[in-house]
């Protein structure tokens, strides 16, 4: 079996990409975009979705573009976001457990990080 051990998220980028993810209603944005998969939402059922609409959407989506998470295109005259950046998002969850327990004497049971 190989190491599929991804490369160490640098602390300043994973300070700033967990800062663009400092707001619920980002949080539910991009949670809503993950669910859908590769191909994306239109910013209308992005917004039903997530129960984030108009100018407050748009804010959100376009902090979320700047930290490489989510990717717009246009489609005719739609707009359609999808989540783009599924190594880089599983890289913050192994940022923050990758070294669980590391300083514990003998880790809890169930907090073992394989």
């Amino acid at each position: 079996m190989t190491d599929q051990t991804p490369s160490p998220v640098p602390l300043e980028l994973a300070a700033s990409t967990f800062a663009a993810l400092g707001s619920e209603q980002r949080l539910s944005v991009l949670r809503s975009l993950v669910r859908a998969g590769p191909d994306g939402l239109s910013i209308g059922v992005l917004g039903e979705r997530s129960g984030v609409t108009g100018s407050t959407l748009t804010h959100h989506v376009r902090i979320l573009t700047q930290a490489g998470l989510v990717h717009q295109t246009k489609k005719g005259r739609s707009v359609i976001c999808a989540a783009v950046a599924y190594d880089e998002i599983k890289a913050l969850s192994d940022f923050l457990l990758s070294e669980c327990c590391a300083d514990c004497a003998a880790p809890a049971e169930g907090h073992q990080h394989e």
